[in-house]
């Protein structure tokens, strides 16, 4: 078991943050802790309830009260973790298409990001983590042990998503990609809640010129240091 037992990774989208977190936790034996799950959640238990989705109040009255766990897994079917919904286990579910196309909108519900803040604090200050995020160095983990920033330039991170995106028969093109995540990027560091930065103590690392490998040799050198 690594000294570390808490550890927070940030960055803009398509950063590597995933990737990362994943060889990480499973290197040190750890829980791989993707924070949007919360959001699948809430609205999967809003969809359940058949409340509507631009209802604001009314979702963000799911979020507050609805019991969200995350747990290292149970179940050998390719999964990361386990996502239990009061007791239930949602972690297929709430991957589905009708989830899909309403977790955005969700997840922009201030009510419903402070909720699920608190309900990843609440996970995370267990220990044994690798949770990844947005804001969990600066908002939902600052005790964290290790904070890491990753980061590279928005056309590099546009031509992975897009290698990603051939790979899986999606017929989105680079320059639609890039669009979207100069976008992205906005509005991740100008919202007015928890908006994207690295943490003061965090360590930058700018994976512009460094493969999935060499950033996790780096990164568990860090851990286990």
């Amino acid at each position: 078991m690594s000294p570390v037992r808490m550890i927070a990774i940030d960055g803009p989208a398509a950063a590597g943050k995933s990737t990362l977190a994943q060889r990480l936790a499973d290197e040190l034996g750890i829980l791989y802790f993707d924070t949007g799950v919360m959001y699948r959640a809430v609205t999967l238990a809003a969809l359940w309830h058949e409340v509507p989705i631009d209802d604001e109040e009314a979702v963000t009255e799911i979020a507050r009260c609805l019991p969200i766990d995350v747990r290292p897994p149970t179940v050998q079917d390719d999964r990361k973790y386990d996502v239990l919904m009061g007791g239930e286990d949602v972690t297929w579910a709430i991957r589905s298409p009708e989830v899909d196309a309403h977790v955005s909108q969700v997840s922009m519900y201030m009510g419903v990001r402070q909720a699920m803040t608190q309900r990843q604090r609440e996970i995370g200050l267990r220990g044994d983590v690798v949770m990844v995020g947005r804001d969990i160095g600066t908002v939902v983990l600052p005790e964290a042990d290790l904070k890491i920033y990753l980061d590279a330039s928005t056309e590099e991170r546009a031509q992975r998503r897009y290698l990603e995106s051939q790979e899986m028969g999606e017929e989105e093109s680079l320059e639609e990609i890039l669009d979207s995540l100069r976008m992205r990027d906005e509005l991740d560091s100008t919202r007015d809640l928890a908006p994207l930065r690295a943490a003061p103590d965090a360590i930058v690392l700018d994976t512009t010129s460094l493969n999935a490998d060499q950033v996790f040799e780096r990164v568990i050198a860090l851990a286990q240091a």
